[in-house]
């Protein structure tokens, strides 16, 4: 989403929140200067305001003039905070229930074009062939060039049954790719789940509010299939989960532990620090637990991956995650619209930011590419993204990593090889995990 606006929001704190003016102090010099300059500044924003509509050579539309000076504001920011118009914020609020219409796909603006961060299992973008990195630039023969990512999305979704024209440029394509796609009403499931044969698999597609309720009722259908001796462990799949909702990203970690904090949010105040604790009760009983993360793992899925490796419940497998430690406020505004601005970063249990630097497996395993992807980057993260706010643990190396996932169980090599750890066919120093050595901050 460097600039993201997601179909499924990345670690978003949703409800009212109060707002609070500040004044500064009558007779300080330092505050009577800055809101003198700032009183300038935005007197001049007036004047070329007054000039475009009165001067500029067609008519504009003024409700869209400041539309966009406060999207210029805050993508001034940081790739995450942006203003929600009646319409965005109406549509996120029905995204975040698991349900909306479109094409299935999560997005961001990167170098004027729209760029797929992934597309959403059985969807219409992910049946056509779309891929996670493509970038769209012309939508029904538009180009995107010179459209905002609001204005990209929306023409995008339309009325379900409707047909699109996307043309695509991929990295490794000769020429653009052309593909028409119609519109569907996209059900996300949450939680997909199956018994592999003495093994529970669960796999979190996003986290909305359906997720923790789907997930207790996967891990009760698994206990009802399993054998009659029983599941030896769990893999929990998060691999190509861009996040979603806080609050279930710390129920989803809390179904696996009996005590401590899974996340802290530290924002500008530092007395202001929220800390998120768990409750006793662990849904699946102890039993061992691998979770698979990739380079589309984000946010939401990186606090509960962050916060089951400090605890030492679970063995982290796959490749590094996305490194998006920030956390998004959706401030209600007068006539329905929002804004969703960054107010804080996120940190594990032991007190590690992920910001722009991710989740380090304990047990590194790459997917091999298929033949028609060799040679394309399909590595993303925090922190390539244009005027990401640099974590104070982010490194040369950065963040991310491949973020693809075959469609074939038996072509994934990091499911397959985390079957034989839990089977016992495969060793590894980190497996399975022990909470006797949970590493939390003191």
């Amino acid at each position: 989403m460097i600039r993201k606006v997601s179909l499924l929001f990345a670690g978003a704190l949703m409800g009212a929140s109060a707002m609070s003016l500040v004044y500064g102090a009558p007779g300080s010099s330092a505050n009577a200067a800055g809101s003198s300059e700032t009183y300038r500044q935005l007197a001049i924003f007036g004047d070329i305001f007054e000039r475009v509509r009165a001067q500029y050579v067609t008519p504009p539309e003024e409700k869209k003039l400041v539309e966009s000076a406060i999207n210029g504001m805050l993508s001034s920011l940081d790739p995450h905070s942006s203003y929600l118009n009646p319409d965005a914020a109406k549509d996120m609020r029905v995204q975040t229930r698991g349900e909306f219409g479109g094409l299935g796909i999560e997005v961001t603006m990167e170098n004027e074009l729209v760029k797929v961060i992934s597309p959403i299992e059985d969807t219409p973008a992910a049946r056509a062939g779309v891929l996670s990195g493509d970038l769209i630039s012309q939508i029904d023969g538009q180009e995107v060039r010179g459209l905002t990512l609001e204005e990209a999305v929306d023409k995008m979704r339309g009325q379900v049954n409707t047909p699109i024209d996307l043309t695509i440029v991929r990295e490794g394509a000769t020429e653009p790719i052309k593909v028409t796609i119609i519109r569907e009403t996209i059900k996300v499931r949450a939680v997909r789940y199956r018994v592999e044969n003495d093994v529970g698999y669960i796999k979190i597609n996003s986290f909305t509010e359906k997720t923790f309720g789907d997930l207790q009722a996967a891990i009760q259908s698994i206990r009802e299939k399993a054998p009659s001796a029983g599941v030896k462990g769990y893999v929990l799949d998060l691999r190509l989960n861009p996040g979603g909702l806080l609050d279930q990203a710390i129920s989803v970690s809390d179904a696996f532990l009996d005590k401590g904090e899974i996340v802290s949010t530290r924002g500008r105040d530092p007395e202001k620090t929220e800390r998120y604790d768990s409750r006793p009760g662990d849904l699946i009983d102890g039993k061992p637990l691998i979770v698979l993360v990739n380079g589309g793992s984000a946010s939401a899925s990186e606090i509960v991956a962050g916060a089951l490796q400090d605890h030492r419940r679970a063995t982290i497998l796959g490749t590094q995650t996305f490194g998006k430690g920030s956390v998004q406020s959706v401030i209600p505004l007068p006539e329905n619209g929002a804004l969703k601005l960054t107010t804080a970063l996120y940190y594990t249990p032991s007190g590690s930011s992920i910001q722009g630097k991710g989740i380090t497996p304990d047990v590194k395993v790459e997917q091999p590419l298929p033949e028609e992807l060799q040679g394309k980057d399909l590595s993303r993260g925090e922190s390539d993204l244009p005027g990401h706010i640099k974590g104070n643990q982010e490194g040369e190396e950065g963040s991310g990593s491949a973020a693809y996932v075959p469609p074939d169980p038996k072509d994934d090599i990091q499911l397959n090889y985390a079957l034989d750890l839990i089977r016992g066919t495969k060793t590894d120093a980190a497996f399975p995990a022990n909470p006797a050595k949970a590493v939390m901050n003191q």
